[in-house]
């Protein structure tokens, strides 16, 4: 993997991340993580949506890079086939930041993002398991249970779905970076 893949691994979620706190800071008069959606603070018409949706789509293009270099190193098709499920997901990121709520396909590539995002590392991680590393196979089933689980009782709970979403959001972020350092360690 090249030197400069590994470091937009490293940086793309603390650019998602700093685009969403920086949005939820700006618009703390009216959001509430147990009332709202993370995209409610990109919505159409709302005048500092760009807070929200540029880092979106910065993030996406980042990671997607950094997952072509994690691809080339994939042992066998499983876990290639997981990794590019999982860079579609990082492609229904950046589509969430094009198509911001309010816009038709908002729905759709929003759901895209978490279920492709999810179920690319599920994939990915039991080819890895396939590949002898089971270190790896259990984590990744224990993150992914353990985040669908959560998901569904803050979904159930909570009004917004904000709750849920950080809850994938950390899940995929936790397993990006456990990644990154077992390439970077080698």
């Amino acid at each position: 993997m090249k030197r400069s893949q590994l470091w937009t691994g490293l940086i793309a979620p603390l650019v998602a991340y700093s685009g969403i706190l920086t949005a939820i800071y700006v618009n703390r008069s009216w959001w509430r993580l147990t009332d709202n959606a993370i995209s409610d603070l990109g919505k159409l018409g709302l005048p500092h949506n760009w807070l929200l949706n540029v880092p979106l789509v910065v993030t996406a293009v980042l990671a997607i890079y950094y997952a072509l270099g994690v691809l080339n190193m994939a042992r066998n098709r499983i876990e290639k086939a997981g990794i590019w499920v999982f860079i579609a997901g990082f492609v229904f990121l950046a589509l969430i930041g094009i198509f911001p709520e309010g816009t038709s396909p908002h729905y759709y590539v929003s759901w895209g993002f978490f279920l492709t995002a999810g179920f690319g590392l599920l994939i990915a991680g039991v080819g890895m398991g396939l590949s002898r590393d089971r270190k790896m196979l259990y984590f990744t089933v224990v993150l992914f249970v353990l985040a669908w689980i959560l998901a569904i009782w803050a979904m159930r709970t909570f009004k917004g779905v904000a709750i849920p979403e950080f809850i994938g959001a950390l899940a995929i972020t936790v397993w990006h970076y456990v990644i990154l350092f077992k390439v970077k360690r080698g």
